[in-house]
């Protein structure tokens, strides 16, 4: 079970961009990876073509490494590390460490 999935919410640990949270829009697991809305942000230059005819310069969020990122707690917002249990059901859930509270519903 991955630990950090699309649409969670996490908060930057490391780098230019520390403290900032966002949601996770999408998850590069082969290049352990993840894109943070609003972070890693830079610009990329767009050639001019049909769809585009103006071309210019894009500002976008570029992939961040997945240790350099922490899943928010769902009860405070701040970062904790996440924890795997499993259900009576038989179905596993994520557990944030700092509160306790479940991740997944």
């Amino acid at each position: 079970m991955r630990r950090i999935k699309k649409g969670d919410k996490v908060v930057v640990i490391a780098g230019k961009d520390k403290g900032h949270t966002g949601e996770v829009l999408r998850v590069l697991p082969k290049a352990d990876r993840v894109v943070v809305a609003g972070a890693n942000i830079r610009t990329k230059h767009i050639k001019r073509t049909q769809e585009n005819p103006q071309g210019g310069r894009v500002q976008r969020e570029f992939p961040i490494h997945v240790s350099n990122v922490m899943l928010a707690d769902p009860k405070t917002g701040e970062p904790t590390r996440v924890r795997v249990k499993q259900l009576e059901s038989g179905r596993r859930v994520r557990i944030a460490v700092r509160s306790g509270e479940q991740i997944d519903e």
